[in-house]
């Protein structure tokens, strides 16, 4: 129904840390609006990464809710079942079904055992 994409989210932290990003959400083939996801973490963390967020609206109900809130945390909000790699590089498809999906992706391709967990995402004005 649409899918929201965050191409380049990067993670930072010394001790604290904390990750940005800006993105699109795309309904049939037009971007319909700006979007930006902001997290922060504590414990032990040194150095930086970049990575890639697509989240996948799969029902219209879903992606409703999402558009009609002024912020949207995830597992408060929403949750959202972040699609993993299993044993032998295998894909998890057991969540295809749920309302909302999403990948994480680096310079390899889909990340292991990585959560969205506690990701804001604020719709930006442009």
């Amino acid at each position: 129904k649409g899918v929201l994409v965050f191409p380049k989210v990067f993670k930072a932290g010394f001790g604290i840390g904390g990750e940005y990003g800006e993105g699109a959400l795309r309904i049939k083939d037009k971007t319909v609006d700006y979007y930006n996801t902001t997290a922060a973490s504590i414990g032990f963390q040194l150095g930086g990464q970049k990575k890639t967020i697509i989240i996948a609206f799969m029902q219209e109900d879903a992606l409703k809710k999402f558009r009609e809130a002024s912020g949207w945390k995830v597992g408060v909000d929403a949750s959202v079942a972040v699609i993993a790699i299993g044993a032998g590089g295998a894909i998890d498809t057991a969540s295809i079904n749920e309302p909302i999906i999403a990948f994480v992706l680096d310079q390899k391709g889909l990340m292991y055992n990585l959560t969205l967990e506690g990701s804001k995402i604020t719709k930006m004005q442009k």
